[in-house]
């Protein structure tokens, strides 16, 4: 990806009887600026500059350019009458170029022409698979009379994978390796270009996980999905869940179970490839009423969202609503501000991070019956100042996405960095370094992404480490079916069985077909549907078999077979008087009603002797005594 952040192109004028304000009227301004990439990734910016005098009265002594870099190497500078020093000064949004002026050119339409050059590796990154060009939009473009940009690129290269803004416009522009764009084609509005299919990112991310209570507890975690942007490869978990499932959003939750008083560390590693266009996704009824509904944080049933949802009505209206009206707050990136909301955000748009661009999107959306949901994850920015994020430590950024049903898809924007780049395209096309973590639908608040699992004591500790990466490295998915049956069953009943489904591989499964056959129970051939399946987790399918008759003796072979893998199991079919364990159960239940019957006899027999005895005994008791003769 080659990013050009760069040029905010904003002049003072000073002269000799009236202050820097009054200059413009006095000055007219052509400005024709070139960006020649190099193929080692550095860019040569050279910049002429053409001034005409408007009066009789004043002249212009120096000129000041604020540019949005702070590496500048090799600065020159030369007007009419030879080379300038230029001095740069950094600044809190990069460096100005001061030029002092050799010439004074004094008299009505008299012209001073000057250049300035430099080289700065911060307009293009060669990142591996994408190469990617920023050029942030200028301001107060009507203070130029002319305003032209010349893009030049390394040919290897090939043609641009797009281009913002005027995307056909620009298109019709490009020769060869060089790109030309005037005032009208950019008004405010940035210049963003890429070269490449896809971008790899490598992750290395850490949840923490702590069970406080006398009990064991469930929990869970939020792993990186494949969705419509984005591929991804699960290359290990480390502990291994008990489960890996597909909520109603597409996240992919890690299941666990903590004993009492237990606190583990989760290592997950794995990949992702990032596309620059959605792939379709149908949506359902009840799904397309799920992202309608109203929700803390997107309050889309509030009398002012509801005004506004009226008077936008569309993505694109709401979308440069959102830019326009809320204004980025750096100072809320470090101090973990509470998040605002829809509503509050409109009390406050001046103090607006991520989440509120996001969320006042969303509200007023959802409200105009548009479905909409947010995304939290990574964003690649080299910038912090033109693509902020609002999760500094562990880089995590927030931005929504719409369903577009022309397309049939889930489009993401990101109306945050549409503020912070003062007018690049991030409605029409987003760009590589999108990266989602998590899908909130559902729940505005619900799952948590990489970098939210925290206790007090590991506030301090990076856990979401995302790099770029050359190759995309997958095995792909591997699903191995277990048989769940037993091995014996009585003839006359229904043979129910399930079969459990597991993922080894590192990516998710389609949507798959499992095959159950047998030679003698019937139905001979059942076909399961296996919902998609992400890696480490598993799915269990139940199934049966129809009832034999009673006198059934046989043995048969249940088979499972699902994508290239298999597993079977011989079964055992008899009639209850014939069934081993029937005839272990009646010789155990015999025997043991024979020594009951035994021990029962033999008390019987005690009694009855016990009772004669006892009865003799009573016997001579009563007799009179007799007399002595």
């Amino acid at each position: 990806m080659k990013k050009i952040f760069g040029f905010l192109i904003a002049f003072i004028l000073f002269f000799t009887l009236v202050s820097s304000t009054f200059a413009a009227k006095n000055f007219s301004t052509d400005y024709s600026v070139t960006y020649n990439i190099q193929g080692s990734s550095d860019t040569n910016v050279k910049l002429n500059v053409t001034l005409t005098n408007l009066t009789d009265n004043f002249y212009a002594s120096s000129y000041d350019i604020a540019v949005g870099f702070n590496d500048i190497r090799n600065p020159q500078a030369s007007d009419n009458e030879g080379k300038i020093t230029p001095v740069i000064k950094k600044t809190n949004e990069g460096s100005t170029i001061q030029v002092p002026f050799n010439s004074k050119v004094l008299g009505l339409n008299n012209k001073l022409n000057f250049t300035i050059s430099f080289n700065t590796s911060e307009i293009a990154q060669d990142l591996e698979s994408v190469w990617d060009v920023n050029i942030p939009g200028i301001s107060s473009s009507n203070d130029f009379d002319n305003f032209n940009v010349t893009v030049v690129y390394p040919s290897f290269l090939g043609k641009p994978t797009f281009i913002k803004p005027g995307l056909t416009h620009a298109l019709q522009n490009v020769l060869g390796n060089t790109i030309n764009f005037t005032r009208q084609d950019l008004g405010e509005s940035g210049i963003s270009l890429a070269f490449g299919k896809f971008q790899v990112y490598d992750f290395d991310l850490t949840y923490h996980l702590e069970n406080s209570n006398v009990f064991p507890a469930k929990t869970e975690i939020a792993l990186p999905p494949t969705t419509n942007y984005q591929d991804v490869a699960i290359k290990s978990i480390n502990p291994k869940p008990v489960n890996v499932t597909i909520d109603n959003d597409g996240n992919w939750l890690a299941q666990y179970t903590l004993s009492a008083s237990k606190k583990i560390e989760v290592k997950v590693k794995g990949q992702t490839k990032v596309y620059l266009n959605p792939k379709e996704q149908e949506l359902t009824n009840k799904q397309k009423a799920t992202y309608l509904k109203s929700d803390k944080y997107w309050e889309s049933e509030n009398p002012k969202i509801k005004k506004l949802a009226n008077e936008l009505k569309t993505p694109k209206k709401i979308y440069e609503y959102v830019v326009n009206k809320l204004s980025y707050d750096f100072s809320r990136v470090e101090s973990n501000s509470p998040r605002l909301g829809a509503v509050e955000s409109l009390k406050n748009p001046d103090s607006a991070v991520c989440l509120e661009f996001s969320d006042l999107f969303i509200a007023i959306a959802r409200s105009a019956g548009i479905p909409t949901r947010q995304i939290n994850g990574y964003a690649y920015t080299d910038n912090s100042t033109q693509r902020p994020l609002s999760f500094v430590k562990d880089i995590l950024h927030a931005w929504p996405e719409y369903y577009d049903f022309d397309k049939k898809a889930w489009i993401m924007v990101d109306p945050t960095w549409g503020n912070t780049t003062r007018g690049v395209d991030y409605f029409d096309l987003l760009d590589f370094d999108h990266f989602t973590f998590i899908i909130s639908g559902e729940n505005s608040s619900y799952p948590i992404p990489a970098g939210g699992y925290k206790s007090a004591s590991d506030l301090n500790k990076k856990d979401v480490n995302v790099k770029i990466a050359k190759n995309y490295l997958s095995n792909g998915y591997l699903l191995k079916p277990k048989l769940n049956i037993a091995a014996n069953f009585i003839a006359g009943f229904p043979i129910e069985a399930s079969v459990v489904i597991e993922n080894t591989g590192d990516t998710i499964s389609p949507q798959t077909q499992t095959l159950v056959t047998s030679e003698k129970l019937l139905p001979s051939q059942q076909t399961l549907i296996t919902k998609p399946i992400p890696p480490f987790g598993k799915e269990e399918i139940s199934f049966s078999f129809d009832k034999t008759s009673f006198l059934t003796n046989k043995t048969d072979i249940v088979r499972i077979a699902v994508a290239n893998s298999n597993a079977f199991k011989s079964v055992k079919i008899a009639p209850f008087f014939l069934n081993k364990w029937v005839l272990i159960g009646g010789v155990f239940l015999g025997s043991t009603i024979l020594l009951i019957s035994i021990i029962i006899t033999g008390y019987r027999r005690i009694s009855l002797y016990r009772q004669q005895r006892d009865n003799n005994l009573r016997g001579q008791g009563d007799q009179p005594p007799q007399k002595s003769i």
